[in-house]
Parts: C-alpha cells; sequence; structure tokens
C-alpha cells in the first residue's frame, strides 16, 4: 500500500522526502502544540503514507528524527514535561478491509506456527473498539492514588497536566478494590460530549470569544490550560483504552487485553464498553462486521469517534509482535470514511495560511454533513479547483474529511447552471498585496511579502525569536500571540521597540517587573547575534539553520549579504554569485530572489539593521595562502573526505564553489575527476592534485 509507482530516482525522493517532512512537522505543531490543525486527518494521513513509500522505496532516507519514526510533537515549553516510563506509540491506519486483511496476515506471518496453547489460526482474537477523537493522556496511580497525569507530547515525553486531569469529570483520584497493582499506569482520552460543545461554543460566541472548530480541538485546547480552574468549567470526560507501566506480574497472570479491560473498569476507571463492543475471532469475518456495525451506531453517540481500533487479545503475543517505527505490531486504527453531502458553492475565497500559502475555499450553501452544518469547504490548491472544474454556481459534493475541515469531492456537472465561468487564481496575496508565486513542483501559491503579511505574522514573529534564531526568551507563541493581538508587536522590528512600551506591558496579566526585566535583557542580546542567526530568524523559505551559515560564511557580514541580496532579483552578477555556493541550490536562489523583491520585506530588513549589532561570520585565517580565493573539488580525494576537504578550506577563508567559472583560483582534482577538471583545462583556472593542495595549505 505505500510502495510509489513509478519509481523515481534518489534525487528526486530526496528533495519531496525533505519536503514532506517540513509540512508534517508544520502540521504536528499545529495540531499538537496549538490545537488547531490546518489540514484534515486524510490529507494528513496521506502525506504520512508517501512518506513511508519514499523511505520504504530508499530506506537510507529513514532517519532517526524522521516523522515516521516519532509521534506527535514536542511538548509545549509553557508545561512541566513528563517523561514516559514506556512510550505513547501512535497506531497505523488503515482505510479499507483489504488493509485490515493484510494486517492479520502480517501478524500471522510474523508469528509463524506458534507453540501451544497459541496453536491454530482460530485462537488469534482481536479486541474491538471505538476510536475516540480527543486527547491522549497517561495517568499514574501509586497505591491506588493519582499522583501523575501527562499528555502523548513526542510519545517519550509529554506535558504534565496532573492538577488539570483531576478536574475531568468522574476522574478518580484514588482507585476502587484491594487488587490495585503497587504502580499502575493507565492510557486513555480525555473528550468533550457534542451537548458540552455546544454549549461552550454558545457561551464563547456570545462573550465575543472565538469558537472553537470542533470537539477535539475543545478538549485538547481545555485540558492544556495554564489555570486547571479553566480546565474545571469546560465539562471534559474520558475513557481509558490501556497502559504503560504496571507492577508485579499483574499482566502476565490475566494474560488477555480484555480481563485486563475489565478490571480497569472495576477499579472505577471509564472505558467504552457497551452491547457493542465484544471480543471477536477473526476467522468468523466479524472484524468487518463490528466495524461496519460502529460506523451505522456513530450518529447516535455524544462523542466524536474516527474509527475502530482492533487489538490482539493475548498479551504474551503482544509482548512477541513488538512494535515497528512509531506503533505496535499487534494494534491497527481502522478509519471511517468520510460523510458526504450536495450542496452550492456560492463563492470562492483565499485564505493565508500562517506560513505563506493560499488556499481556495468554497463558501457553499449551508449543508448538514454528519450532524453539522458545513458552511465552507477547501479546496486545497489551484491545481485541484482546475481537476475538479470547480466555478462559483456550482453543485458539489462535500465531505468532512477526517471530520475535521470539509472539502469539495467533485462537480455535479449535470446540475451546472448556463454562464459560469472557470476560476482565475490570484496572483498577488489578498491580504498584503504581494506577488503570490507557486514554486517548480509544488502545488501551493505562496505570498512572497513574509515579514509585513499580517497573514503570516504570527508564526513569522515566533520564528524571529526562537532559540536558533534570535533567541529571545520570554516570548513564547502565547505571549507573542497575545503581544500581536493586542497590537504591542505589528512587525519583527517592533520587538526591538517594546522597551518603550515596559508599563503597559507591566499591566499585563502574568507580567511582573522581574519578567519584564529578564525580556528586556533578553532582546538587547538578540541585538548581537551573528549573521547566520539573523538570516534563519527573517523565516525565508528553503532558508534553514545550514543555509544561514552558508550564507553567512561565504558573505562574512551583514552587510555585504543585503548588498548581495538587494540586487539579486536583477539577476546578473549577484545570482551567479549566489548559484555557484557549494550547497546553495535553485530552490534557494529563488526563494531569496522572491524575498528581496518585495518592497515590504527590504523595509522591515532596513529597520532591523538600523537597531541590530549583526555580527560577522566567524573570522577566518585572512593571513593563510588561499584566504579571498575561490576553490572548487572533483573527482575522489584520497586523504580527506568531501566534506572535512570544504570545511578545512572554508575555515582558512577560501570560497568553496560548486561550480567551475572564470572566477574560480584553484581546482582540486582527485581520481575520476570529470566535466570540472575539463572545464578548468578550457578557462585556465589552476589545477592542484590532493597532495599540492595540502602542500599549500599547510596540511
Amino acid at each position: 500500500m505505500n510502495e510509489p509507482a513509478p519509481k523515481i530516482s534518489l534525487g528526486d525522493a530526496q528533495a519531496e522526502w525533505k519536503d514532506l517532512v517540513e509540512d508534517i512537522r508544520a502540521h504536528d505543531h499545529h495540531y499538537y502544540h496549538d490545537d488547531a490543525p490546518t489540514v484534515s486527518d486524510a490529507e494528513y494521513d496521506a502525506l504520512r503514507q508517501r512518506l513511508e513509500a519514499l523511505e520504504n522505496m530508499y530506506p537510507e532516507l529513514r532517519t532517526p528524527d524522521s516523522p515516521t519514526q516519532k509521534v506527535g510533537a514536542a511538548p509545549a515549553a509553557a508545561f512541566s514535561k513528563v517523561r514516559h516510563s514506556i512510550p505513547m506509540l501512535s497506531l497505523g491506519n488503515a482505510f479499507s478491509i483489504d488493509d485490515v486483511t493484510d494486517f492479520i496476515a502480517r501478524i500471522r506471518k510474523y508469528l509463524g506456527s506458534y507453540d501451544s496453547p497459541f496453536a491454530g489460526e482460530a485462537l488469534l482474537k482481536f479486541v474491538c473498539e471505538p476510536k475516540i477523537d480527543g486527547l491522549s493522556f497517561s495517568a499514574r496511580f501509586e497505591k491506588g492514588i493519582f499522583v501523575q497525569g501527562a499528555t502523548r507530547g513526542d510519545g517519550e515525553v509529554g506535558e504534565d497536566i496532573t492538577a488539570n486531569l483531576r478536574t475531568v469529570q468522574d476522574f478518580p483520584i484514588d482507585l476502587a478494590g484491594e487488587d490495585v497493582p503497587e504502580l499502575l499506569e493507565v492510557r486513555g482520552e480525555v473528550y468533550m460530549s457534542h451537548a458540552d460543545f455546544a454549549a461552550l461554543n454558545e457561551s464563547r460566541e456570545a462573550a465575543g470569544e472565538p469558537k472553537f472548530a470542533n470537539p477535539r480541538n475543545a478538549a485538547a485546547g481545555s485540558l492544556r490550560q495554564l489555570d486547571p480552574t479553566i480546565t474545571a468549567k469546560r465539562k471534559l470526560k474520558y475513557f481509558v483504552y490501556g497502559w504503560g507501566e504496571v507492577s508485579g506480574e499483574y499482566l502476565a497472570e490475566l494474560n488477555s487485553q480484555w480481563a485486563f479491560r475489565q478490571k480497569l473498569k472495576e477499579w472505577g476507571l471509564r472505558i467504552v464498553d457497551d452491547k457493542e463492543l465484544a471480543q471477536l475471532r477473526v476467522v468468523d469475518n466479524t472484524i468487518a462486521a463490528y466495524y461496519h456495525n460502529m460506523m451505522r451506531h456513530r450518529p447516535t453517540l455524544d462523542y466524536d469517534i474516527d474509527g475502530v481500533v482492533y487489538k490482539v487479545d493475548n498479551l504474551i503475543l503482544q509482548e512477541r509482535l513488538g512494535t515497528v517505527g512509531r506503533a505496535p505490531r499487534w494494534a491497527l486504527a481502522h478509519k471511517f470514511p468520510a460523510e458526504q453531502a450536495q450542496t452550492i458553492v456560492e463563492g470562492i475565497d483565499i485564505q493565508v495560511g500562517r506560513t505563506g500559502s493560499l488556499t481556495p475555499v468554497a463558501r457553499l450553501k449551508p449543508v448538514n454533513v454528519g450532524g453539522v452544518m458545513v458552511g465552507n469547504a477547501t479546496l486545497h490548491n489551484e491545481d485541484e479547483i482546475e481537476r475538479k472544474g470547480v466555478r462559483v454556481g456550482d453543485t458539489v459534493t462535500v465531505q468532512r474529511a477526517g471530520d475535521v475541515i470539509p472539502q469539495v469531492v467533485q462537480v455535479e456537472l449535470d446540475k451546472r447552471p448556463e454562464g459560469t465561468l472557470p476560476y482565475k487564481f490570484p496572483d498577488h496575496c489578498p491580504v498584503c498585496g504581494s506577488i503570490a508565486v507557486r514554486e517548480e513542483g509544488e502545488v501551493a501559491k505562496r505570498c512572497t511579502g513574509g515579514l509585513q503579511c499580517e497573514a503570516q505574522l504570527v508564526e513569522r514573529l515566533r520564528h524571529f525569536v526562537l532559540r536558533d534564531a534570535m533567541d529571545i526568551e520570554g516570548l513564547g507563541e502565547k505571549q507573542m500571540e497575545a503581544f500581536w493581538r493586542d497590537g504591542l508587536i505589528k512587525t519583527v522590528a517592533d520587538i526591538y521597540a517594546l522597551p518603550e512600551r515596559v508599563d503597559e506591558i507591566e499591566k499585563r496579566e502574568g507580567w511582573g517587573r522581574k519578567s519584564v526585566d529578564n525580556l528586556l535583557a533578553a532582546i538587547e542580546a538578540s541585538k548581537n547575534a551573528p549573521l547566520e542567526k539573523f538570516i534563519f530568524a527573517l523565516g525565508i523559505r528553503h532558508v534553514g539553520e545550514i543555509t544561514g551559515k552558508l550564507l553567512a560564511r561565504h558573505y562574512g557580514s551583514c552587510n555585504a549579504w543585503l548588498a548581495a541580496m538587494r540586487i539579486l532579483p536583477e539577476g546578473g552578477e549577484a545570482a551567479s554569485e549566489l548559484d555557484n555556493i557549494d550547497g546553495i541550490g535553485p530552490k534557494v536562489l529563488l526563494a531569496l530572489s522572491n524575498f528581496f523583491r518585495e518592497p515590504h520585506n527590504i523595509e522591515v530588513v532596513n529597520s532591523l539593521t538600523q537597531v541590530l549589532r549583526i555580527r560577522d561570520a566567524a573570522a577566518v585565517a585572512k593571513d593563510s595562502p588561499v584566504a579571498g580565493k575561490t576553490v572548487v573539488f572533483t573527482g575522489t580525494l584520497a586523504r580527506l573526505s568531501r566534506n572535512e576537504a570544504k570545511s578545512r578550506a572554508e575555515s582558512l577563508g577560501a570560497k568553496v564553489a560548486s561550480s567551475v567559472s572564470a572566477k574560480t583560483d584553484y581546482v582540486i582534482a582527485g581520481d575520476d575527476a570529470g566535466s570540472k577538471l575539463k572545464a578548468a583545462k578550457e578557462l585556465g583556472v589552476a589545477i592542484l592534485s590532493e597532495q599540492e593542495w595540502l602542500d599549500l595549505i599547510g596540511q
């Protein structure tokens, strides 16, 4: 299911892999940190499936920090951190009965002909449960007393929500029964009922506050409040579905998922427990029957479920099956398909996301889809509008993909009225008027006015103050968003005007003299940031930390870099010089050119340079024989790795280029040198052997 076809080259796979990782990490941040997903579950699942497919095709792409090897996102800085004694894993997904059949076949193949008393396929049993759409949590009990609660976080480390979890309806502070294990860690989902969700949104609307998009977001946002009294007012509920660390031989004595679930109930913990839940034998094909029955039962529930979870019942077999990547081999989530309805497109609006992407949204005649009134639906991007042929006035089929963000599935052409016209996608940002560009190989158009565009400002501001950027401690995401919302900060340059507004800041909730002094000290310290951090802090697309270091090392000073960047959009020598820097590709060149084409961005950068004292790139050996020289390495070196050779050359003040030109001073040719060596000979560039190069630099 994850094998892409046709097979692509390793180079293309690496480029796509990098973009997918960037997108997935951004979506993880919005989902787990902000409790505000920006794509549907189905779109997110598709991104992960594609990433897994690329890594299956080229296993060398699979790194330890790949999203396929991780769960969720790192905990937010505002909460204390809790390390899970046993990792909280995610689940693999199935989208069809065929996927479930493959899952069962993989289990049988992995186990082989296992020994008695588990011999015979008929004894391979599964427990089926509704998949609750809430926020995952872990709760630790010692001698039956609740001592600590945590979110999933990244699976290894979560956020401490002990005080908040105590306020959840019916959550036990001490467990019932005499046979509770000395140490018991349970795992479950905190959720909000449909009735409580509707009441919460009504009260928020009456108070002039933004409404939550769905019960899952409401539950997650409520449980992750820094003030537990707010959580207590939100009427949260919970279900327990499993466990983590359990002391003694308790699990071995029970030996089954089903039996332990019943114990959880006896101890006073809530489990999903109704007539629809049963222990099933796969040979009876009852998994499919249960799935379809739960799908029919779904509209009658007062809480959201987005699928069914299948778990091997036998705990010994669970242990033998173990895990693969970020998920157990013995469990699977079978997702429900999206619910659909038909309505009319009354208009098409363009929304600009936090990263500048322009997303078309269909304004619909409101229609009920799965019990929810839908008035807008995503059209994803320019290509999707063209592919589906959506026009204003069309009758369309819409669905709630993953029950989060509605989307247009198809146009009902037989119902199209006469006189409709194809939609023309804008080439300028509707928020700030900057040029919107679409990079080669991408589907999204993006606004290039990043430092000025109001739609992107909160994300740009958040990025600017990161530790790896300008490192301004005290301006976390929530503080930054509040400052922006209340008008204290409108561009990144406004951060450096905050010392003039001390009196206003001190009056804000949560800000005292000490915290204000710490913030002012951090702002002052950031004025002396190194060039590579300043470049990274600007948030230019495709310009990450490594690229920032490359640019800083090449240009040396902020003045030199900005002088080249300001004329970059004109092409010519500045573009050629940038393109020739080893490690700088066409995507970076285009992104920098687009960024410095916008007067808005140049205006903000100019205002920053008036207050900052950006440090030059790290000093190099200016008296070395290759200081200021441009060198190119080609062929295979015998004594140095290519990276080692480049690093040594740069530390001596040389500029390492990726191609040979008339400005090249030396070409160092190893074995099997090819076209670069030929070009050097044609241009009359000095050619050195590896040993001659080492002699020249005195190594």
